[in-house]
């Protein structure tokens, strides 16, 4: 077994984990109503990750993330009265946001249907074009 403590990281994806040093956090009163305590106590939690300058990423998912989210993501939480409720809401947040953007969608394949399937499409269209023509009145129904 190795001497090296294990570094604390933010997991977002199986491919993508982000040291929790990486992460920059500033803290600051929460704004609203709240009396005495949101006026003296700095329980907004905001979290800064820099994409342009991060080690831990690889350079596709540099460029995913700076495209999609920019060179710097933040995430703030003041919904709760703790600081530490909210750092821990401001991480949750920044995993979600960096692993909507690291998702890359399934190209879609082509398909054409199937000659069942045709065939009903076509019975269908007949019975509804035979609906249709047996409403008309009789002096246009001869034509």
């Amino acid at each position: 077994m190795s001497d090296a403590k294990a570094v604390p990281v933010l997991r977002v994806s199986r491919h993508l984990q982000i040291p929790l040093h990486e992460l920059s956090w500033r803290f600051t009163t929460s704004g609203g109503p709240g009396g005495q305590h949101a006026n003296k106590v700095s329980s907004r939690a905001e979290v800064r990750f820099d994409v342009a300058s991060s080690p831990s990423l690889g350079p596709r998912q540099r460029q995913r993330l700076l495209d999609r989210l920019g060179p710097v993501v933040r995430v703030a939480a003041s919904t709760e009265r703790s600081q530490h409720r909210n750092r821990a809401i401001a991480l949750r947040r920044l995993e979600q946001r960096l692993a909507a953007a690291m998702h890359v969608e399934r190209r879609r394949t082509a398909t054409a249907p199937s000659p069942a399937a045709r065939q009903r499409r076509m019975d269908d269209k007949r019975r509804q074009a035979d609906r249709k023509r047996l409403r008309r009145p009789e002096a246009l129904a001869g034509d």
